[in-house]
């Protein structure tokens, strides 16, 4: 039961970095571009997709949960590093597989469409709209994804000198 608790609060402190990371980033949106937060939620989701994004949000739970639980329990920090660089290195090759999908997904279009001048400004629109899942997905992903690996390896080394000093 004990550990089940501990589980518990180890997801919910990840969450809540999570969803405080979120709402900076939605406020520096809103600041930025001067858009209502719903219409860059949309806009979020019709550009990069529900899937990109649920695979996004899991793997950097992932990380976060993995630097919460290196925090709470030094004798598996090591163990808990890992799975925390894992789900970092698994956000930047989502990154990367959605850029690759969204450049195949815009070829696929200039494949099988006749290029006419009436025809030129959908399939233009089409090719953006892949294009930018392509690039947006890189974009978001790798930084972040060097942000995670940053603070697991940071904290964790942190810790190990604490841990001299005493």
């Amino acid at each position: 039961m004990r550990n089940v608790l501990h589980m518990a609060d180890s997801g919910s402190r990840a969450l809540s970095y999570l969803l405080g990371a979120l709402s900076l980033a939605l406020a520096a949106g809103v600041f930025a571009t001067s858009m209502a937060p719903a219409a860059i939620a949309q806009w979020t989701l019709e550009v990069f997709g529900v899937s990109f994004v649920a695979l996004f949000s899991s793997l950097v739970f992932v990380s976060l949960f993995s630097w919460v639980r290196m925090g709470q329990f030094r004798d598996r920090k090591d163990f808990w590093l890992e799975v925390g660089l894992h789900g970092a290195n698994g956000v930047s090759t989502l990154a990367l597989t959605y850029t690759l999908l969204g450049i195949s997904l815009g070829i696929g279009t200039l494949a099988h469409q006749e290029l006419t001048p009436e025809t030129v400004q959908p399939i233009i629109r089409d090719l953006t709209k892949h294009f930018s899942l392509a690039f947006l997905t890189t974009v978001v992903g790798l930084p972040s994804a060097a942000l995670l690996r940053a603070l697991l390896s940071i904290s964790h080394q942190s810790r190990l000198e604490e841990e001299k000093i005493q």
